[in-house]
């Protein structure tokens, strides 16, 4: 249990997302030139499609580990929030840039269908295996930061270079036993069959936040019957609005309306008590009313 927690503290610990993404970024970029020659040298699809996976992940990690200085950046008169959105942008962009990949793999395996191509199947098959345990070093050091969207979002990378890897090794091995060249367009196809659930998800959810939208475990249903049964005084919540800076940093605001003589301070400080208690909610913008509210 001690292990645990001095786990959680050192996970907390400033810079440690930032030292975790750039100690990825490093490492999957030196490896990507040796892939691309290693693609190169044995004409293998899928090693250079893991390699131009890898270019476009060094690129994502790099462009993550710079969101994340810049979320530690205090808000100023330009963005009152700070800079914390800079990680959902990061996030957002790299599901794109996905989507870009996995259009040029299709396009490279189609032509490889229609006329395949001999590769050198031992050469690949080396590359494809230390690119392997490369991915499988990165993936474990990511790991550590899960509890974070875009630390989660360059893990989601280094995932889909681990299958390119597996799925080179799997061509490789066949076109060296078999000679059959199909396998390189086909393991390629996988890839993509991968790569597409997984972009998806990546633009979906970075998507839901930059448009401000309620954040999935947030049931604003159950907020509102929550504080109206558990704040004496309160009669009714309304304009009730929640959305997130990032996924793990929800915001919200309502209108409260308390019965005539109420302690408004006490109520303000009992409602977002139990938005801390209950949902988790540590940033709120509480308006008390009596009467009809102004707004309406």
């Amino acid at each position: 249990m001690a292990h645990i927690h001095s786990h959680d503290d050192h996970a907390r610990e400033p810079g440690h997302h930032e030292r975790l993404v750039r100690r990825a970024f490093v490492l999957i970029a030196g490896f990507m030139l040796v892939e691309i020659a290693g693609g190169l040298l044995a004409n293998s699809l899928t090693l250079l499609a893991d390699a131009g996976h890898m270019f476009l992940d060094a690129s994502a990690l790099g462009f993550s580990w710079y969101a994340l200085l810049l979320s530690r950046r205090g808000h100023d008169h330009n963005l009152s929030y700070g800079y914390h959105r800079y990680q959902v942008l990061a996030t957002f962009i790299n599901g794109l840039t996905l989507f870009g990949l996995i259009v040029w793999i299709l396009l490279e395996a189609w032509q490889r269908l229609q006329e395949p191509e001999g590769m050198l199947p031992v050469p690949a098959l080396a590359v494809a295996t230390v690119g392997l345990i490369v991915n499988i070093i990165a993936f474990r050091w990511l790991h550590h930061g899960h509890d974070n969207a875009t630390v989660r979002s360059a893990a989601m990378h280094v995932i889909g270079d681990m299958l390119g890897s597996v799925a080179a090794i799997l061509a490789a091995l066949t076109v060296w036993l078999t000679g059959w060249l199909y396998a390189d367009p086909l393991l390629a196809i996988l890839i993509v069959a991968i790569l597409g659930r997984g972009a998806w998800k990546l633009v979906r959810d970075a998507s839901h936040i930059l448009l401000e939208g309620v954040p999935e475990d947030v049931d604003l249903h159950e907020i509102r019957d929550t504080l109206a049964a558990r704040v004496p005084g309160v009669l009714e919540i309304h304009h009730l609005h929640a959305w997130a800076l990032t996924a793990e940093r929800p915001l919200l605001t309502l209108h409260a309306r308390v019965e005539e003589g109420i302690d408004v301070g006490g109520v303000m400080t009992r409602i977002k008590a139990v938005l801390l208690e209950d949902f988790g909610i540590d940033h709120s913008t509480i308006q008390v009313e009596h009467g009809p509210c102004p707004d309406d």
